[in-house]
């Protein structure tokens, strides 16, 4: 179709950019997990003391533990979205980091590709992207991680170091969150690329080097840089979770390679593995979804268009078009601020049950449903387990494992030892049983989500 191909990308970016905006401004399933909760408290916690946190504040079974979340600046904005309009602000901050995504993706794709193709590869990659879609750090760096993609994909392209431009990109990364790594790996691909064709190595090796103390301008320095690379080569667990989108991009990549071979426009091999290590990080871990969803049709996109001869016509003249999308945004934003959403309870929001606990009581010590944890922190209650797996040690979250599976007699003795007085677990928590039968103690609530045990001394 020719109006694919002739339409100025600013129109295909806002385009894209106001229909994601739409689907996720409206959809509070975004905002399911256990993790938001503890972000917003973190990033709270930072505006509060000035600081960046170093140790655990918030648990009180590993209080005082070195603890650094390295998503500091995106708890900040997660907190002051959340200070300013609650849930909705949230919503809104999201739903923004994933319009601008989409809209770098669709320029980038538009500029390269026309016809049918450019609706087609834009929706494919907009659908994968939705199966990693939710509320955490990675999802606020994701427009960098395509503005970063797409300017080193464009410089190699067209046989030219990438711009300098490009490094304070990496330095806001560095401070969001730690899948920066993932954009140094993308460079040091490219930039081996560059170099078997011997095109401008100097130049690719100079930025590199830039970036890459770009990447330490935290306020971790050194150990930042470590601390992502572990994240990275952590033990591998697969996500059966994930297939879905895997196999979705699994076909849709055969399928483009498949075309490409035919139609003899061959994809350099390198790009190829930094493609399939995308997809097997995306299996691995749900963060990583997103990237390889946004990072194949960047990757593809000009071979693509040569091989399928829709390639996108040069345009000179800006359209007044793109303030339709724009003007849309605009709106819709202001409808989602007007209006009010709260949430309710779910599998790692236990409200109703939480609001049955006396306030003292709530001060003491509590054994918790790992998925509750968040949002105990939330409030201001120090939970004895939460879903940072990189702060507990692997003992004790076996321990945790063996006592809700359940271990009864380990149960009641790490009650005791931690004058543990009242616990909150999920109403299908095997645990539930033992703490029935458990003489001392006595159910003070129960619903579909959550169930409530107290000493039977608690007054």
């Amino acid at each position: 179709m020719e109006l694919f191909s002739k339409m100025h990308p600013g129109v295909v970016a806002a385009g894209a950019a106001a229909l994601v905006f739409a689907a996720l401004l409206f959809l509070p399933a975004v905002l399911n997990g256990e993790d938001i909760y503890w972000h917003i408290a973190a990033g709270r916690w930072t505006l509060e003391n000035y600081a960046v946190l170093r140790i655990d504040p918030f648990s009180y079974t590993y209080a005082g533990h070195l603890w650094a979340t390295q998503d500091w600046l995106a708890e900040v904005l997660m907190a002051l979205a959340y200070i300013g309009d609650g849930w909705s602000g949230l919503l809104l901050l999201f739903a923004a980091a994933a319009a601008l995504a989409a809209g770098i993706v669709a320029w980038h794709v538009s500029r390269r590709l026309g016809g049918l193709w450019l609706p087609v590869v834009l929706i494919l990659s907009f659908a994968c992207a939705a199966f990693g879609l939710a509320a955490q750090p990675g999802l606020l760096a994701l427009p960098l991680f395509t503005v970063w993609t797409s300017g080193l994909i464009a410089a190699s392209e067209e046989g030219r170091a990438p711009s300098f431009k490009l490094l304070p990109v990496m330095v806001l990364w560095a401070n969001l969150e730690p899948g920066f790594l993932v954009g140094l790996i993308v460079l040091a691909v490219l930039g081996l690329e560059a170099g078997l064709h011997a095109r401008g190595v100097r130049r690719w090796s100079v930025f590199a080097g830039l970036a890459v103390i770009a990447a330490l301008l935290t306020p971790y320095g050194v150990e930042g840089l470590f601390h992502a690379a572990r994240l990275v080569a952590a033990p591998l667990y697969w996500n059966l979770t994930n297939l879905g989108l895997v196999s979705t991009l699994a076909f849709a990549a055969t399928a483009a390679l498949l075309v490409l071979g035919i139609k003899r426009q061959p994809v350099a091999p390198l790009r190829i593995i930094l493609l399939l290590w995308l997809l097997f990080m995306a299996l691995l871990q749900m963060r990583n979804q997103m990237l390889i969803a946004v990072a194949m049709p960047i990757v593809l996109a000009a071979p693509l268009a040569a091989a399928l001869r829709a390639t996108a016509e040069e345009t000179r003249r800006r359209s007044r078009a793109v303030l339709f999308p724009l003007a849309a945004i605009a709106i819709l934003a202001a409808v989602r601020l007007m209006l009010p959403f709260e949430r309710g309870d779910g599998e790692a929001t236990p409200a109703s049950a939480f609001a049955q606990v006396p306030e003292e009581l709530s001060r003491s010590p509590v054994f918790n449903e790992r998925a509750f944890g968040g949002y105990l922190i939330f409030n201001n209650v120090r939970p004895f387990i939460d879903s940072r797996t990189g702060l507990y040690g692997r003992t004790f979250q076996d321990r945790y494992a063996r006592m809700v599976s359940p271990d009864k007699a380990l149960l009641e003795t790490t009650l005791s030892r931690n004058h543990v007085r009242w616990t909150i677990l999920a109403a299908n928590d095997p645990a539930v049983g033992s703490m029935d039968t458990m003489a001392n103690w006595h159910r003070l609530y129960a619903d579909r989500w959550a169930v409530v045990h107290v000493r039977n001394d608690v007054r």
